[in-house]
């Protein structure tokens, strides 16, 4: 598919069009309501970190969730434009990030959130591989930071490592599930791993 035509085709998607219409800054923001409705990641007043937030749309979900008593936190390469739910936004490198930068006066996050994908090469085993490796550090990064009985929400390509992950997930929660939600592109390899309820 030619860019202009993957382009039209973005602008005439119904979950494109669905986003605009309610005020979110972008589609995806209906994989993580359709995994919240499944998964029940959210609770009002929680402290939530979204790894690789930008345009932003999961942190306004999140707000929605978590209301005025809540604390957001994103981390992403650049500064997302304008201010986002009332996020506090930190510009890093996912895989060289201080923990202790993310957390600020915080103890702790009880939900940590990553819909990271890697800039696509179009060679299928490069970008899974690349996958995988962004949805360990975000696993990482949810382990040193998780309270107890935390919830975890991580984007991770269909690929070789795609049951070990999972497993280490399961591993590290009370419960660990995979969804792909209805929103998701058809031909698209992107799946979710959810862990609720942290073993710390």
């Amino acid at each position: 598919m030619s860019k202009r035509l993957d382009d039209r085709a973005t602008r005439h998607d119904r979950f494109h069009q669905k986003a605009k219409k309610q005020g979110f800054l972008a589609r995806a923001v209906f994989k993580l309501e359709e995994i919240d409705q499944q998964f029940k990641i959210f609770k009002p007043g929680q402290r939530v970190l979204d790894l690789g937030c930008a345009p932003g749309s999961w942190l306004q979900y999140a707000r929605s969730r978590v209301l005025d008593k809540g604390m957001l936190v994103g981390l992403d390469r650049g500064p997302l434009r304008g201010d986002v739910a009332g996020a506090r936004i930190v510009v890093g490198d996912v895989m060289t990030i201080d923990v202790k930068e993310l957390l600020g006066e915080l103890p702790g996050f009880d939900v940590v959130l990553s819909d990271m994908a890697p800039d696509t090469s179009g060679i299928r085993s490069l970008d899974q591989a690349r996958s995988e490796a962004l949805f360990e550090r975000a696993l990482e990064i949810a382990t040193l930071t998780l309270a107890p009985g935390g919830n975890f929400v991580g984007k991770l390509f269909q690929g070789p490592d795609f049951k070990k992950l999972t497993e280490a997930v399961r591993a590290k929660f009370e419960v660990g599930k995979t969804a792909k939600p209805a929103s998701s592109r058809q031909i698209s390899i992107e799946q979710y791993v959810i862990g609720r309820g942290f073993r710390k």
